[in-house]
């Protein structure tokens, strides 16, 4: 096992009706900012029990934040915040909103208007704004990670950053907002967070059991209930996906153990170019990049393919190639791609390696051994 350090000291709330408990997670006298995305928390009922919450404070509204959020957004957030006096941010919306009020409070610790250089160096002397989540859209466990993926057009980038005094200092995930969201929303969501317990899990094998068997638990339970949940949205797969997803990238399964991130940082770049939901980029390179590395990955795929998929085969190469298959097949019945061609856009392996590159993504995977002439052939085998 290598060695690590874990630490997550957001409060969770979790089930029907938490959101009205937003006030007592928040000081009295805090000017709260709330963060949101393109005004569908005003249609289904979230920002009404959110304002009721936060009865008696001084509260403050930013929205327009994009299923992208952009560098420039934010920093027209940040002026409005500081104007405001803000002192605590509130995200309320999915992974993106969140990701933006992370990302935010670090803006708001400093003086600068444009602070990307220092937020994308080392952020160790950075002690964000507090700030807290109310989640709308689950899929990439940002309620309770330190992270935030954030695009910039002036400077044609999207990338992640990571900040662990940016953890939420609470995370409300009420199952019924769910409800309101449509099919491919929702089949984003689950695949999203199937590809994050991939990323952790799918490495160099380590004396990791419990982090393995926990990974393995979530795999099967969105197997299971993600398909349920986009055709029936019923009260129990809601619960089950919003709680997987969460557990999905909350450090637990991800600690003391190699992590790959190799296709995100991928699909971060075909977003980032072509506009592409996130989850889809993610299908799309997902399995030729399992195919292109499968003797590296063979132990883990095979381990994958029987533990998840109960696939009784002895042999690990037929094993590792049978679990690529059975993935392919989930992501294809959750409606979402698996090959470039189909999302219908001219994607350009050099204009992605460009961006790879200038984003300083050279060296990618647990074994930092795929460079851009590996990415060019894993996107050919994607085409």
């Amino acid at each position: 096992m290598v060695q690590f350090s874990l630490c997550n000291p957001t409060e969770i709330r979790f089930g029907k009706g938490q959101i009205g408990s937003v006030g007592v997670l928040i000081p009295d006298n805090a000017r709260v900012l709330i963060l949101f995305g393109g005004g569908s928390i005003k249609k289904n009922g979230v920002y009404d029990q959110v304002v009721k919450g936060l009865a008696g404070r001084v509260v403050e509204e930013f929205g327009g934040i994009e299923a992208n959020p952009l560098y420039e957004t934010l920093q027209k957030a940040a002026r409005f915040a500081r104007d405001k006096g803000s002192q605590f941010v509130l995200g309320v919306g999915g992974g993106s909103v969140i990701d933006a009020s992370k990302f935010l409070s670090c803006m708001l610790a400093t003086d600068i208007d444009d602070p990307w250089d220092m937020l994308t160096g080392d952020q160790s002397e950075i002690t964000p704004l507090p700030n807290g989540a109310v989640l709308t859209l689950p899929a990439t466990g940002s309620e309770s990670n330190p992270v935030s993926v954030i695009s910039s057009t002036e400077r044609h980038l999207k990338i992640p950053f990571a900040n662990e005094k940016a953890r939420p200092r609470f995370a409300i995930l009420d199952p019924t907002t769910m409800l309101s969201l449509d099919r491919r929303q929702l089949e984003n969501g689950a695949v999203d967070a199937f590809t994050h317990v991939l990323e952790q899990y799918m490495t160099q094998p380590v004396n990791t059991p419990i982090q393995y068997g926990y990974s393995e638990t979530i795999l099967r339970v969105l197997i299971e209930w993600g398909p349920i949940l986009v055709e029936t949205r019923s009260e129990e797969a809601c619960e089950n996906v919003m709680w997987a997803a969460n557990q999905a990238l909350n450090g637990l399964i991800g600690a003391g153990v190699p992590q790959d991130w190799s296709t995100h940082m991928i699909g971060h770049a075909i977003t980032a170019l072509y506009g592409i939901d996130h989850a889809r980029t993610l299908t799309m390179i997902m399995p030729s990049l399992m195919r292109y590395k499968l003797n590296a990955k063979k132990e883990m795929l095979a381990r994958y393919g029987r533990q998840v998929w109960g696939i009784v085969e002895p042999d690990d190469l037929r094993a590792a190639e049978l679990a690529i298959v059975e993935t392919e097949h989930f992501w294809a019945r959750m409606s979402c791609p698996i090959r470039l061609s189909e999302s219908g856009v001219k994607i350009s392996a050099s204009d992605l390696i460009e961006h790879l590159e200038r984003a300083g993504h050279i060296a990618l995977g647990e074994g930092g051994d795929i460079r851009p002439d590996d990415v060019r052939k894993i996107l050919k085998l994607a085409a």
